[in-house]
C-alpha cells in the first residue's frame, strides 16, 4: 500500500471492516481499490465510494479508537494482507470474496510453503481417537507435511501436542483475536518457534465466539491440502469443517471405526457424503495412509 507503515495500513483495514454494515467482500473491494494509495488522506477520500458518511464518520471514530489496541500481544505480531504478495494463493483460491483481508501471525512464516494437513475432532476425542490422532501425525511427519490445526482441547491438543514432540511442524489457526494467544503449559517443554506459526484471521482484540470458531474452519481447510476429522459428533463443529472440506473440494479422510464411540456419531455421515475411509493396516496395525500419500503427491498448488 505505497509507502504508508505497516501499523497504520492495518489500523485502516480494521476500522473499515469495524463499521456497521460492512463485511468480508466489501472490505476485500475496498482494500483492492487503496493498494497502490501512498498515504491516509488518498484513503480518506476514496472512502466516499464505498461508506455512506455515516459509515465514514464510523470509520474515522474507529481508527482513533484502534490505533493503541491492535498490538498488545506479548509476542511479536506480524501482518499479511490480501494484497500482499506473501499471502496464502490457496485462501484466496478456495475462499474467492470470503478471503480474510489481514492475518495476523507469530512464528515461522516459511511453513506455509510446505504441504499441509488439517486435524479437526471432538474435544472430548475417545482414547481410540487420540491414537489414531497420534498415529496419523506421526507417519505425516515422516514425509515432512506440516500439521494443521485449531489448538482446542482434544484433537487439536493431540495433534499439535504429538508435531512438536517428534520435532515436527505445525500452525494454529485461532478462533479469536491473536492478543489472547499464549502457549499452554502442556507445550512449554517441547515449544519451538521455528517449528510454528500461529495465525489469526480476527482483528487482535477479538474475543473467542461460537460463530468465529466456525468461521475459522474455513481457514484451516482452505490453508491445507487434505484434512483428517478424528471423531465427528452429531452436530458441532467437526461434522460442519467435515462437510465444508468437501464442499471446497479437499481431500477428507475419516477414521472407519467398528464401534463407533459417542464422540464419533458424525463419522459415518461423513463417509457417506463422500469421505474417504482411514483403516487401519492388518500388517502394522497402524493407520492406512498409503491413499492420502498418493493424493498429496499428485496435489499440485502455488502457495506463493
Amino acid at each position: 500500500m505505497g509507502i504508508m507503515g505497516t501499523i497504520e495500513k492495518i489500523n485502516i483495514i480494521y476500522s473499515f471492516m469495524a463499521v456497521k454494515g460492512v463485511g468480508v467482500v466489501q472490505t476485500n473491494k475496498f482494500l483492492s481499490f487503496i493498494a497502490s494509495f501512498n498515504n491516509f488522506n488518498d484513503v480518506e477520500n476514496s472512502l466516499s465510494n464505498f461508506l455512506t458518511e455515516q459509515q465514514q464518520l464510523g470509520f474515522i471514530e474507529n481508527k482513533e479508537k484502534n490505533k493503541i489496541e491492535i498490538i498488545k500481544c506479548k509476542y511479536h505480531i506480524d501482518f499479511l494482507t490480501l494484497t500482499d504478495e506473501l499471502y496464502p494463493d490457496n485462501l484466496r483460491k478456495f475462499l474467492k470474496l470470503n478471503t480474510p483481508p489481514v492475518l495476523s501471525y507469530i512464528g515461522n512464516l516459511d511453513l506455509l510453503k510446505k504441504k499441509k494437513v488439517a486435524f479437526s475432532g471432538s474435544r472430548k476425542v475417545s482414547e481410540k481417537g487420540i491414537r489414531i490422532t497420534t498415529d496419523c501425525v506421526e507417519q505425516l511427519l515422516q514425509k515432512d507435511i506440516t500439521i494443521v490445526s485449531g489448538y482446542a482441547k482434544g484433537v487439536d491438543f493431540e495433534a499439535h501436542k504429538t508435531a512438536l514432540e517428534k520435532g515436527g511442524n505445525t500452525i494454529i489457526i485461532l478462533p479469536e483475536g491473536i492478543n489472547s494467544f499464549s502457549i499452554k503449559k502442556e507445550l512449554e517443554d517441547v515449544w519451538n518457534w521455528d517449528n510454528v506459526l500461529v495465525i489469526s484471521e480476527y482483528k487482535p482484540t477479538d474475543i473467542w465466539k461460537v460463530g468465529r470458531a466456525m468461521q475459522r474452519n474455513n481457514t484451516i481447510i482452505a490453508l491445507s491440502d487434505a484434512v483428517i476429522v478424528i471423531e465427528a459428533g452429531e452436530t458441532g463443529g467437526s461434522l460442519d469443517a467435515g462437510e465444508k472440506t468437501i464442499q471446497l473440494g479437499k481431500y477428507l479422510f475419516v477414521p472407519e471405526y467398528k464401534e463407533i464411540p459417542d464422540s464419533a456419531i458424525g463419522n459415518n455421515v461423513l463417509l457417506r457424503k463422500g469421505a474417504l475411509p482411514i483403516r487401519r493396516n492388518r500388517e502394522t496395525h497402524k493407520s492406512n495412509l498409503v491413499k492420502m500419500t498418493e493424493l498429496l503427491n499428485k496435489t499440485q498448488y502455488q502457495l506463493f
